[in-house]
């Protein structure tokens, strides 16, 4: 064939890819319509059951007794079966599909979350907790494998920050909501804390019904979609998928995952910003009571809402800039460095400038998360992107166990409830560096599965 002959193929070629591109544009909104709606309900549910016993704190400590050291250990024991089962969860998804499994996992998770209206000492807080995040591992790596069969790498970002706007909305609606049931105290003979675990687990019960019946596994099963956009969209998931894949179903597809070097940097990244995390999730609102402890309940909900505002106008506007690897490495860094300097703020200021370092410090978790969670999936596919996604979020999760434990025994120690948070800022500061060397997906750089 001749040269010219040659350049025509390819120019008629990309010209069809182009179209074909900008078609799967309009199917990427009607998807992001369709499904993003029941990805981010799910997690706000999920993320209020995970952590609403940062409002129960006091109630716990003054009717059960429970120490300020023993409430975080309790936090932190969520993580410790949540962590172990993340990676079985995400491959048991990638076989059954996700409609079935995530269905599950809120069904066991609502159940569970109201069992911890019935704790009645240290033991009983510690195993309800376990049994928790047993039920819940899963949840957020399995959707995030999930949005990646449905979102190419170009959009891929921004649904994941879409996605993460749970977690900001679930602090933005359960500490008022939180406090609100709190002041329910005394009625029908319960105190405010079991109320408002006996309510709140309810939605997520509800919810699996509405993921049982509405949420397809993948585009192939969307009856929103025409047999044309879903072509179009394969042809664009196929074209971009380079990522070192797993002929196998079970732990061993976690063989090029543990061989990524790129994927343990993730992971140590993941680790220090899940401190900060997990750490504000749990003891901002004992930090925001310790100001002014004629507050009340109703009081402390709201303005602990305020730096998750902050964290949801920040998932909103800033992942979808994140385009390139120098974009999204400056982001993650710069990040995690405004993460440390609000926490610095936080530590060392009166009430109204340490509330302005919380909401500095919130406005980049949810960025810096939905970026790190898009490289596992541009270097990995199938089960090795669904063990690989598990592996981070399991591995970062130790961080979720560490923070509040740390904070909870700095607490008990100093008699300050904001000691803890020079211990996170220094984290953040090492994560910060350790981002620049984050790099985009190349075959050569993944050691194939003997």
């Amino acid at each position: 064939m001749s040269t010219t002959n040659s350049n025509e193929v390819f120019e008629a070629a990309r010209d069809a890819d182009a179209v074909v591109r900008a078609r799967t544009a309009g199917t990427i909104t009607k998807i992001f319509r369709r499904l993003m709606p029941i990805l981010v309900i799910a997690y706000i549910i999920s993320f209020v059951d995970r952590t609403n016993i940062g409002m129960a704190k006091e109630g716990l400590e003054t009717d059960i007794g429970i120490s300020a050291a023993a409430y975080g250990l309790g936090a932190g024991l969520f993580f410790v079966f949540y962590a172990f089962l993340e990676v079985p969860s995400n491959l048991i998804l990638n076989r059954v599909g996700a409609r079935f499994w995530i269905a599950r996992i809120m069904l066991t998770w609502g159940i569970l979350s109201m069992c911890m209206a019935f704790v009645w000492n240290e033991w009983s807080f510690y195993i309800v907790r376990m049994l928790l995040g047993a039920a819940e591992a899963g949840l957020y790596p399995g959707i995030i494998f999930y949005i990646s069969l449905w979102f190419p790498k170009k959009t891929r970002a921004k649904a994941i920050g879409i996605f993460l706007l749970g977690v900001s909305l679930a602090n933005i609606i359960g500490a008022p909501i939180g406090g609100l049931l709190l002041e329910m105290d005394g009625f029908g003979g319960l105190h405010g804390w079991q109320w408002m675990f006996l309510i709140e687990g309810v939605p997520a019960v509800i919810m699996c019904f509405w993921v049982w019946f509405k949420l397809p596994n993948g585009p192939k099963d969307a009856s929103f979609l025409t047999d044309g956009e879903k072509e179009d969209l394969s042809r664009v998931l196929s074209a971009e998928d380079s990522g070192e894949q797993s002929s196998h179903g079970d732990l061993r597809a976690l063989g090029p995952v543990l061989k990524d070097r790129q994927i343990w940097l993730i992971v140590a990244i993941y680790f220090t910003h899940q401190i900060a995390v997990y750490s504000l999730s749990y003891f901002l609102p004992s930090m925001i009571k310790s100001y002014n402890d004629d507050m009340s309940s109703l009081t402390v909900g709201l303005i602990t809402a305020l730096p998750w505002i902050a964290a949801a106008v920040g998932s909103i506007l800033l992942p979808r800039h994140a385009t390139n690897i120098t974009r999204k490495k400056s982001m993650v860094s710069g990040g995690l460095i405004l993460i440390a300097g609000g926490l610095v703020i936080a530590a060392t200021s009166g009430f109204i400038i340490a509330l302005v370092g919380f909401c500095i410090s919130a406005f980049m978790l949810f960025v810096i998360q939905s970026i790190l969670f898009t490289f596992p999936t541009d270097r990995l596919s199938g089960a090795a992107a669904a063990s690989g996604v598990a592996f981070i979020n399991t591995c970062g999760l130790v961080g979720g166990f560490i923070g509040p434990t740390v904070m909870g025994s700095l607490e008990e120690s100093t008699g300050n409830s904001r000691a803890g948070l020079w211990f996170i800022s220094i984290l953040a500061v090492c994560g910060a560096a350790l981002a620049w060397g984050l790099k985009n997906a190349k075959p050569t750089e993944v050691v194939a599965e003997p």
